[in-house]
């Protein structure tokens, strides 16, 4: 009998995410849509992120920054479609069956999602929708955005050459532009990922803001930004964690 390889592939880069990974592993568990496989790309964690996902059942592989762990989990995906999530993504119930059916339905090779807070704060829901949902879907036909979570075709990801593992900040929004160049790209309406605020609480409202903004600007006028003028760093690691770039 041939083998029967699942539809989707969900793929999760990683470094130390001992606090999130398992509360987004038990939402992706409690979706209605299973024909799934789970792949967490990790960057030498020195937390128990590993142990975690292999509870739950992931095919683990190795990570790097963003952009390096996403290709080596898509390398590694049986699956179709492939989903990239952030770690402290939470999915809400049936996402997977709404989105891929709307994706389908729209006929749709490359996706991105609006965001909503997991912490529920009003402030945080006005900032998201002021500062990321509301703009990414006036840009929808424009300027096109992808970030947390991309839904696109195994084919055309592949066609595409993965993310530019040289790009430092923004390299999924330097996909979803690329492919959208070439496919049809679109916004799920029908189903959104909660997110953690984690990162403007800690380095501030206003400067998250800016950073991005600049950044925004420099992928316009001066293209992808493949040096580290933003001072990125990928996840909460100990200063001796060994990173692979």
């Amino acid at each position: 009998m041939p083998c029967q390889y699942p539809s989707l592939s969900i793929i999760i880069p990683t470094l130390n995410e001992k606090e999130r990974i398992a509360r987004l592993l038990k939402s992706i568990k409690k979706q209605e849509f299973r024909d799934y496989e789970i792949i967490v790309a990790d960057n030498n964690s020195s937390d128990c992120t590993r142990k975690i996902a292999i509870d739950y059942g992931c095919r683990i592989t190795s990570g790097g920054l963003p952009a390096k762990g996403k290709n080596s989990g898509a390398k590694a995906a049986k699956g179709k479609s492939l989903l990239f999530l952030d770690a402290d993504a939470v999915l809400p119930e049936k996402f997977l069956e709404e989105s891929i059916k709307e994706f389908n339905k729209r006929k749709l090779n490359v996706a991105s999602f609006r965001i909503i807070p997991i912490e529920g704060k009003a402030l945080y829901r006005f900032a998201s929708d002021a500062f990321y949902n509301f703009p990414i879907l006036v840009l929808e036909k424009i300027l096109p955005h992808g970030a947390i979570a991309i839904l696109i075709e195994k084919k055309l990801f592949e066609e595409l050459g993965g993310f530019d593992e040289k790009i430092k900040l923004a390299e999924d929004h330097d996909l979803i532009r690329k492919a959208a160049k070439v496919a049809m790209y679109g916004i799920i309406r029908s189903s959104a990922p909660f997110v953690s605020m984690r990162r403007f609480r800690k380095d501030g409202w206003i400067r998250v803001y800016l950073k991005y903004l600049f950044c925004e600007a420099h992928m316009v006028f001066l293209g992808p930004v493949k040096t580290d003028i933003f001072k990125y760093k990928f996840g909460p690691y100990p200063k001796k964690t060994k990173i692979n770039k």
